[in-house]
């Protein structure tokens, strides 16, 4: 079976990055079956994000998150208390407020 580089736009940051024939032949022969969704430094951003949360779940800490994100609606950049989930808009205050209104 041939490999060739391919270019896959990351699930997290939006950018594209190389996903090689060496790491597909490595893929291949673990038996991995999906192909990567996020570049190298996102994937170690996640994978440091899961590792706080589990060391805060262990020492019985509440661990308190903000995260930068771009608004949905208008753009801005604003902070959440949260991860956001994969495919689902995040919105600034005013924007999340202005949503929720309408669904009332």
């Amino acid at each position: 079976m041939e490999f060739e580089d391919r270019t896959i736009q990351c699930v997290d940051c939006g950018e594209d990055f190389i996903w090689t024939a060496g790491e597909q032949v490595f893929f291949h022969d673990k038996g991995l079956k999906n192909e990567p969704k996020r570049c190298k430094p996102c994937k170690q951003a996640k994978n440091e994000r899961l590792a706080a949360i589990a060391a805060a779940q262990a020492s019985g800490q509440r661990q308190r998150v903000e995260v930068s994100v771009q608004c949905a609606h208008c753009g801005q950049q604003t902070t959440v208390p949260f991860y956001p989930s994969q495919g689902r808009p995040v919105y600034c205050r005013s924007c999340f407020l202005a949503t929720r209104g309408q669904e009332e």
